[in-house]
């Protein structure tokens, strides 16, 4: 069981912190290197089989490479953000971003271009840890998941711009347009994080990366249940998006019969739900505290997914079936991801590294597992798409109505 302990010990170290604004441009740079290298990726995915000689499910490989690259380096990369500071590891996730980016431009082979995929993980893992514990650091969860959220709007206009940019890139320049955006992407915030901000984290850990106590630490993690709650909540959610990330381009350009500009174009329209969502989060986190927040998302989540289960097992094929129910999806998904990201890092001020790191592991496990399924179970129509998304919108409302009601006010841990 959790102990109790005073509200000091759970309050951020006072130190000299750079204005919200420009955590916010940081938190947007940082965390949008996972969203730009999956969506702006995406128009090219229907390309690819045909390019390298492979089939759907070897191209698959490309984003699930990036997801074991991205969930593996986070239980390395975590501790190491506690031991030595959360800047360095920025940095170095950032350079290797900008490189592994620029290396896939020569690909020849799918397996060249999968290797590239899985350093793009790696380094983004390095991004979003330190990221996320930097937020941590700097603030209290509740107000943590304000700025978050704030970030999260601005972040979102990636996914919302960015198939239709990757559309536009594969239809004139092909795959190799979107890695160069990549690299320049990943020059950009290097140069701002290098720049404008410093190190958040006020006392380093000389004993995170020793095994024994490492081990220790991450197991009085794992058991917490605010931990629980939140990182199921995330990975839920996070699931039934990749879901239609992996999905989408097949279903909607093979199946449905869109063009890959019109499928940029109706993939951006659904973003905006996220905007939507993240947007609203931040003033509903004021009046209704974060677990009634998630709460009242999670019905949004269980409207969008159900709903869309319901259209194909009606025999709707219409692409509007599949896209409205993921607008809707989306404003949820938008209200979750801010809340329940701090929410797990919450009870854990000194190790927030270490929990960032289990969290976002959890999460990555789940989308290697539905990347996989959306690989092995494309069979020419909706159906899987649609009911995988349907199963995690009722993980969701679990998570939210049930874990985040009973354990979602942090009580921090003995040795946090």
């Amino acid at each position: 069981m959790p102990s109790t302990v005073t509200p000091s010990d759970a309050a951020p170290i006072e130190r000299s912190r750079p204005g919200n604004q420009t955590i916010v441009l940081a938190l947007t740079l940082l965390l949008g290197t996972q969203p730009l290298s999956t969506d702006f990726y995406l128009p090219s995915l229907p390309s690819l089989p045909g390019i390298f000689g492979v089939s759907i499910a070897t191209v698959q490989l490309t984003l699930s490479a990036l997801v074991v690259g991205f969930g593996a380096a986070q239980l390395v990369l975590g501790p190491v953000a506690d031991r030595y500071g959360r800047r360095p590891v920025l940095l170095g996730g950032l350079l290797l971003y900008t490189a592994a980016s620029a290396l896939a431009l020569p690909a020849t082979h799918i397996a060249w271009l999968v290797a590239c995929r899985f350093m793009q993980g790696i380094a983004m893992a390095a991004c979003v840890v330190g990221a996320r514990a930097m937020l941590r650091d700097f603030y209290l969860p509740q107000d943590g998941a304000r700025v978050l959220a704030k970030a999260m709007t601005w972040m979102s206009v990636i996914p919302l711009l960015g198939p239709m940019l990757g559309g536009l890139l594969e239809t004139a320049f092909g795959w190799r347009g979107t890695f160069t955006v990549l690299a320049l992407f990943g020059a950009a915030g290097l140069l701002f994080i290098g720049l404008r901000v410093p190190e958040s984290l006020g006392q380093r850990d000389p004993h995170a990366l020793r095994l024994a106590p490492l081990l220790r630490s991450s197991a009085d993690i794992l058991r917490h249940p605010t931990f629980r709650a939140y990182t199921v909540l995330a990975g839920s959610t996070y699931a039934g998006l990749f879901t239609f990330i992996a999905g989408s381009p097949f279903v909607l350009v093979d199946v449905l019969g869109y063009t890959r500009a019109q499928f940029g174009v109706a993939f951006s329209l659904v973003v905006s739900g996220y905007v939507i969502g993240s947007s609203w989060c931040q003033r509903l986190i004021p009046r209704r505290g974060v677990v009634r927040t998630v709460r009242l998302a999670a019905g949004l989540s269980l409207a969008g997914g159900l709903s869309m289960a319901a259209l194909a097992l009606a025999g709707v094929r219409h692409p509007l079936a599949l896209l409205v129910p993921q607008f809707v999806y989306m404003m949820a998904h938008g209200i979750h991801q801010p809340c329940a990201h701090t929410g797990a890092v919450g009870p854990f001020p000194a190790r927030a590294g270490t929990a960032a790191a289990l969290s976002g592991f959890l999460c990555m496990v789940l989308a290697f597992g539905v990347s996989s399924w959306i690989g092995w179970s494309h069979n020419g129509t909706v159906y899987p798409l649609a009911l995988t998304i349907a199963f995690w919108s009722l993980l969701v409302g679990y998570a939210a109505w049930v874990l985040v009601r009973r354990h979602g006010e942090p009580t921090p841990s003995a040795a946090s």
